[in-house]
């Protein structure tokens, strides 16, 4: 594979391999500059890089995972324990990574309150007014760029790692108004506030980036936990309220959960017992037709079962107490 294709950036797996490497340049040389400062904020800063970094690996190789398993490229022994496919390890890795950016956050600002506690920190306050003003320029322009193709790819890994640009370039750029006050105080009365500047900085961009991830967070963990989403229940209730008015099912029950990238609908028809026969091709055509009735959806996992035995339902249970357990499909109207 060429360079050019490996990091493509009209596609999902080329943004996060270029948002890996880039990411991991920056921490190393970010580390180096903070050391060469004399500055925590600048080493919290690369050091939250470089943890960004292995959290976009972890994106990068789930991202793959169901790339390959959509195009039916799986290797046998994954396939054969994974048949339900990878998107629910999407949640997942968006939770951790919103967890360890709200952990890095938290411990960073007990950091700066030790080092403000105890009479803050001498600065080289040339290199750190270099790095603030070129490592700015490198995040921004990522997340931009990850921002932009992103329109088009509609990937939430992707949407979590521009936010995480998105956080990185204004934690830096918060450096250099506060880097550029230390120069002018210097050689002035107020020069004794030098050593305040650098802990401070790093205290109030804890507290700002501290509640960012939590939006995130919970979506990630309603995913994680499959609660129902609204919009998309009252899509698919108005679909299956048409369907059975218009062909004479007498109840319908249906699942509905967004788990990553995926939609997930499973969909439960009543027939009555007397109802017409209907050949295999009849039943097929009718799922296209609740199919189509949804709209496209290329990550949809869409499941439509018609049955004249109320014990398939839920709503019936009472009513058909022999029914067995495994005959017994969940069902939240």
């Amino acid at each position: 594979m060429t360079t050019q294709r490996y990091f493509d950036t009209k596609t999902e797996q080329g943004l996060l391999r270029l948002s890996i490497v880039t990411t991991s340049t920056l921490s190393v040389l970010g580390v180096t500059a903070g050391l060469m400062a004399g500055s925590i904020t600048i080493i919290f800063d690369s050091l939250y890089e470089m943890a960004d970094a292995v959290m976009t690996l972890m994106a990068l190789a789930v991202s793959n995972l169901v790339t390959a398993s959509g195009a039916g490229r799986l290797k046998p022994s994954l396939a054969r324990h994974f048949t339900m496919g990878f998107s629910h390890l999407e949640p997942m890795v968006v939770a951790l990574n919103g967890f360890m950016l709200v952990c890095a956050s938290g411990y960073a600002l007990m950091l700066a309150a030790g080092s403000l506690l105890s009479g803050g920190r001498e600065l080289e306050l040339g290199y750190a007014i270099a790095y603030a003003a070129v490592f700015f320029c490198a995040q921004f322009g990522m997340a931009l760029l990850i921002l932009r193709r992103n329109r088009e790819i509609g990937s939430a890994l992707l949407a979590i790692d521009a936010k995480s640009w998105l956080m990185a370039a204004a934690m830096t750029f918060a450096l250099l108004p506060a880097f550029g006050f230390g120069l002018l105080v210097q050689g002035t009365p107020w020069q004794w506030m030098e050593p305040y500047i650098d802990p401070a900085v790093l205290g109030v961009i804890c507290l700002i980036v501290l509640p960012l991830p939590i939006g995130t967070i919970r979506k990630a963990m309603s995913e994680i936990l499959l609660v129902t989403p609204p919009e998309l229940k009252r899509q698919v209730d108005e679909v299956a309220r048409d369907v059975s008015a218009r062909h004479g099912f007498t109840h319908y029950c249906a699942n509905v959960a967004t788990v990553g990238r995926e939609n997930q609908i499973e969909l439960y028809f009543l027939a009555p017992p007397q109802a017409p026969a209907r050949r295999l091709e009849e039943w097929d055509a009718l799922r296209d037709e609740i199919a189509a009735a949804l709209g496209e959806d290329p990550h949809r996992w869409l499941s439509v079962s018609f049955t004249a035995d109320p014990a398939w339902l839920p709503a019936f249970r009472d009513s058909a107490p022999s029914a067995s357990p495994a005959r017994q499909a969940r069902c939240l109207n």
